[in-house]
């Protein structure tokens, strides 16, 4: 009997092994297989910039109340005044399901979770004067994890909901607002294409205190140029961009640069293997060099339960490598929850890890886009 049982304990210990080399090999045909949806391209007619007149059509805009991106974390004092900006800010993929390309406007689950990335992304903008973060009918998480057509379509469709939210938004500006521009991972990939097609060499450029593109890879070569505004190489430099993917040690970078090569980039042209946009959060440049555990202000330790979270200074580094991703070196000691991902991947967490940093260096550079103009702003 006891034989028998270390027979049993024996085969689960060899099942339990080959599972792991299996997820480890096949981890991303896995991942396809989990999050690619295997339905139709169902096509959906335009929705004209007027749908986004409704208050609902927006997480977060300054008549609303309840508004996520208002929050706050415990013990950051709320400003005596409020910036002269407003912020475009477009959220992250909330719809992970794969019955579906899209997300229904009225998913109950991708609109809560889009509740809180903006609570936890667009939060370090809300010094400004207004913050815009519109709905949109969002590619599903599995339109970035294959080549297939429908993906495209998918990601076409997202980006005309948001390019017809940013026509209202810009219509509700003071003809002499600066603008900020902020998006991560969907929406960083969606705001480079937005810069491109409506801000890049129009008035409207002048006005943007400068865009955080954060998630997703802007390419040097083939995306930067077409956005119309250059890499910040200064702290308090305005009209510039900025982007970061954060990655801890030993990082796994395959699946990422795989998913980045899928895609084209602002010129047309295929974007594998090359550079892309490191900014350090910690120094606002993309000059290379580490910053210390030291400079950093306060990274955002979320409790996802109770839709809160608190500031811990001086815990995390980073550093630009020379595989352009920024590193953080090895995971943490802080309870950031359970979302990194495969391959030390804290996509989820580009934002919060630099919080107070990123709060600092938008007021900055909205002072020194102030400086550069003259007479007040309103």
């Amino acid at each position: 009997m006891a034989r028998k049982f270390l027979y049993v304990i024996a085969g689960m210990v060899v099942v339990l092994l080959l599972l792991l080399v299996a997820l480890r090999v096949w981890s991303e045909d896995l991942t396809e297989l989990a999050f690619v949806p295997r339905v139709s391209f169902a096509p959906q007619g335009a929705l004209p910039p007027e749908t986004w007149e409704k208050p609902g059509m927006w997480v977060a805009r300054p008549d609303l109340g309840n508004n996520p991106a208002g929050w706050l974390p415990p013990g950051v004092p709320r400003p005596a005044g409020k910036l002269p900006v407003s912020v475009f800010f477009v959220h992250p993929t909330s719809y992970i399901a794969a019955d579906a390309w899209n997300a229904s406007l009225q998913d109950a689950t991708s609109r809560d979770r889009a509740d809180l990335f903006v609570q936890g992304m667009a939060s370090p903008f809300n010094a400004a004067q207004e913050l815009w973060a519109p709905r949109y009918r969002q590619a599903a998480v599995g339109a970035f994890l294959t080549d297939k057509p429908e993906a495209t379509q998918a990601i076409d469709l997202a980006y005309a909901d948001v390019l017809a939210a940013f026509e209202i938004f810009t219509r509700k500006l003071p003809a002499d607002r600066p603008i900020a521009l902020v998006g991560h991972s969907q929406g960083a990939f969606l705001l480079r294409r937005l810069l491109r097609d409506r801000v890049a060499g129009t008035p409207l450029a002048r006005r943007v205190v400068g865009a955080w593109v954060i998630g997703w890879p802007v390419s040097i070569g083939h995306d930067l140029p077409q956005m119309g505004m250059p890499a910040c190489s200064r702290a308090d430099q305005p009209g510039c961009v900025l982007s970061w993917l954060t990655v801890a040690d030993p990082a796994d970078t395959g699946m990422l640069l795989r998913a980045y090569a899928r895609r084209r980039g602002l010129d047309g042209r295929a974007v594998g293997g090359s550079p892309f946009l490191c900014t350090n959060p910690l120094t606002g440049t993309s000059l290379p060099g580490p910053a210390a555990a030291s400079e950093n202000l306060g990274t955002l330790v979320p409790d996802f339960e109770a839709r809160t979270g608190t500031l811990s200074p001086g815990i995390v580094s980073a550093a630009c490598g020379p595989d352009h991703f920024l590193h953080i070196g090895d995971p943490p000691q802080l309870d950031l929850g359970p979302y990194v991902l495969p391959g030390n991947n804290y996509h989820l967490y580009d934002v919060m890890l630099f919080w107070a940093n990123l709060r600092a260096d938008f007021e900055r550079r909205v002072a020194a886009w102030q400086a550069t103009r003259q007479g007040p702003t309103r």
